[in-house]
């Protein structure tokens, strides 16, 4: 599997060389056997894409400066996180600057981050007090041991999903938990907006999971699945920007669901996956 700076020739699920299918106007690949979904073109290694601009301009609008909408998807988050596990040993892959690992600490958990990002570890540290080690999580997990592993919008930048994934499972204890969120390339908003869906991101968003193909990469690499969702992306917009955006979105979601509910089974903007650790596997 050649990735970087090179295209990629050989699909990264189920091994298949070459014959890929361009999709949205050739900006992604996918693959005619397994429907796994990439970037089309050379991949740039993540430490070099993620720096301060990243966070200032390109990727987010100031992530710095709007600590309260962080705060409140973290929240979001770790009410989800609570639901299947107690406060007990957490490690964060791809923290960014460190939001989710400050609700955790609050709520008796005891938090590690990994950030590629020197600037967001630096936020992290500096302006939040929470620890984070700089660098990538596939390096890093070695030396690290949880409960709980959880990355929230990660596996779709990182250099290789399967790589990642085994590193988690080998940071987990026995049983551990694995919790991770990435955009659903078979949202409603997906097929709606093509090319033009948010998430598609071609500069930052290597890979593309639908429930399916996250579920099969799972347990190739040592997991069992226990639960599957997905939320639109209102769902993490605080209540007033939720109301001021209405019209945007909740008529569009409507029609694809026929609910006004922020969840559904499979045609919500992000997917969220439960895993364990399966002891009685091992990663291939």
């Amino acid at each position: 599997m050649k990735l970087k700076n090179e295209e990629l020739v050989t699909c990264a699920l189920c091994g298949r060389t070459g014959g890929h299918e361009p999709t949205l106007d050739g900006v992604l690949r996918r693959c005619p056997d397994c429907g796994f979904v990439w970037t089309a073109g050379p991949a740039v290694p993540p430490d070099e894409l993620y720096d301060e601009a990243y966070y200032l301009t390109d990727g987010y609008q100031d992530y710095f400066a709007s600590a309260g909408q962080r705060r409140f998807e973290a929240g979001r988050r770790l009410r989800w996180l609570s639901s299947v596990v107690g406060p007990s040993v957490l490690v964060e892959a791809g923290c960014a600057g460190g939001y989710f690992l400050e609700a955790a600490r609050g709520a008796g958990f005891t938090v590690t981050g990994v950030e590629v990002s020197r600037v967001a570890a630096g936020f992290a540290v500096e302006r939040l007090g929470v620890p984070v080690r700089q660098g990538y999580f596939e390096r890093v997990a070695p030396s690290l041991r949880a409960d709980v592993v959880c990355a929230f919008h990660v596996l779709e930048h990182v250099d290789d999903p399967r790589v990642f994934l085994r590193a988690a499972r080998e940071v987990l204890t026995p049983g551990g938990w694995l919790a991770l969120e990435v955009p659903n390339i078979a949202s409603a908003a997906a097929n709606r907006l093509g090319h033009q869906w948010p998430a598609v991101a071609p500069e930052y968003h290597r890979w593309h999971f639908t429930p399916d193909t996250l579920t099969r990469m799972l347990l190739e690499t040592g997991f069992q699945v226990v639960s599957h969702d997905t939320v639109f992306s209102r769902f993490y917009w605080r209540p007033l920007a939720r109301l001021r955006r209405a019209r945007d979105l909740l008529v569009a979601d409507l029609a694809a669901c026929r609910s006004p509910r922020m969840s559904h089974h499979h045609l919500g903007d992000l997917l969220r996956v439960f895993a364990r650790r399966d002891d009685g596997t091992g990663p291939r």
